[in-house]
């Protein structure tokens, strides 16, 4: 017999994820998994622009978060001009501003190893970062993932990464709501849930905030959005 679905809450909001990180400040039990936006998705910006933009972006999610509480990001590499632009590094520039320590580097697989990929990496970099929490050599998990798991599109996050950043947290910290404040369809609020930790995304357009409410993680580990009520 299965046992019944852990009770948990999940709110949605819209509007600018920067913004309200800003008015925001304090978010006592909480840790942060999120995937900030790729350059594709900010095309007003210049390469230089966006790579600054992210580096404040990363700076301020790590300084939104609790001492005692992980900041968790998901993120993809880019290709630009036959250069490679390294996300994770971007994310450790901002955490060396910021003053918090890299507690691990895990890479999830977006192709077979072997398999040659052109236009994306084969990966994506799943990387942790806290001031005080420190991942008990005990507890140690895989540095590298086989899959990232099902998505709801081509630059989501995938829901065996979420699932593994939230066992982290609820391994090695006390805190127990996860925070996405570029939620996008709602993968780390659903895979959160699903483990019985509360869940907070925020995302600018209302469409996919609409999905986010709505993404349920089913049993296989595939993601279904509910019909509306």
């Amino acid at each position: 017999m299965q046992s019944p679905p852990l009770q948990s809450s999940r709110e949605v909001l819209v509007g600018d994820a920067l913004t309200w990180l800003r008015d925001h400040p304090s978010h006592p039990g909480a840790s942060f998994i999120t995937s900030l936006p790729d350059h594709s998705e900010i095309a007003r910006l210049s390469l230089s622009e966006w790579q600054a933009w992210f580096i404040e972006a990363a700076a301020l999610v790590l300084n939104s978060t609790p001492d005692d509480g992980v900041a968790i990001f998901f993120q993809t590499d880019i290709k630009v001009d036959g250069t490679w632009i390294d996300k994770a590094f971007l994310c450790q520039l901002a955490a060396q501003k910021t003053g918090h320590a890299l507690l691990w580097h895990k890479l999830a697989c977006k192709a077979a190893p072997g398999n040659t990929t052109y236009a994306r990496p084969g990966y994506s970099h799943l990387i942790c970062f806290s001031k005080t929490i420190r991942a008990e050599i005990q507890k140690s998990s895989p540095d590298v993932l086989p899959e990232t798991g099902d998505v709801t599109w081509a630059k989501g996050m995938g829901v065996e990464a979420c699932r593994e950043a939230c066992r982290f947290i609820l391994s090695h910290t006390q805190t127990r709501t996860v925070i996405d404040p570029f939620c996008g369809h709602g993968t780390a609020l659903a895979v959160a849930n699903s483990l019985g930790l509360d869940a907070i995304g925020v995302e600018l357009g209302g469409s996919r905030a609409d999905k986010a409410r709505r993404l349920t993680l089913l049993p296989d580990g595939s993601l279904e959005f509910q019909a509306s009520p």
